[in-house]
């Protein structure tokens, strides 16, 4: 499968944005799916995932609350709205697919994870 992510751009402290990936391959809704982030001079960190079907989301503590992630299996995308975004959220997005994990794991490891997007920065300036 292949993902390709779009929304990042700049945004101030308190803002919104949203982000969505959308995913070639016809069987997408057999994927988790997941959103990770990089921020400058540090390693990969998970963001939030969802399983198959949707009707399980996990999320990083740092974005806990303020995150959602929600899918739409018949548009092959995923989505990730942001709200009362940070300076320290100011990083590379990365969506990501995972085939194996089963109808209702969400893995949060990146080697759990068998394909990624190119990425989209987010930057929030204070």
């Amino acid at each position: 499968v292949q993902l390709q992510a779009f929304g990042g751009g700049l945004v101030q402290a308190g803002g919104s944005l949203g982000l969505s990936c959308a995913a070639s391959g016809r069987t997408f809704s057999r994927y988790t799916l997941g959103w990770f982030r990089q921020a400058p001079g540090k390693e990969r960190e998970f963001a939030a995932g969802i399983s198959w079907s949707g009707s399980r989301t996990y999320y990083g503590d740092s974005v806990k609350g303020r995150f959602t992630i929600s899918r739409d299996n018949a548009k092959n995308t995923v989505y990730l709205q942001m709200n009362n975004l940070q300076p320290e959220d100011t990083a590379v997005y990365f969506c990501a697919a995972d085939r194996n994990s089963g109808t209702y794991y969400v893995p949060t490891r990146t080697p759990d994870y068998d394909y990624w997007g190119q990425g989209t920065l987010v930057t929030v300036s204070s």
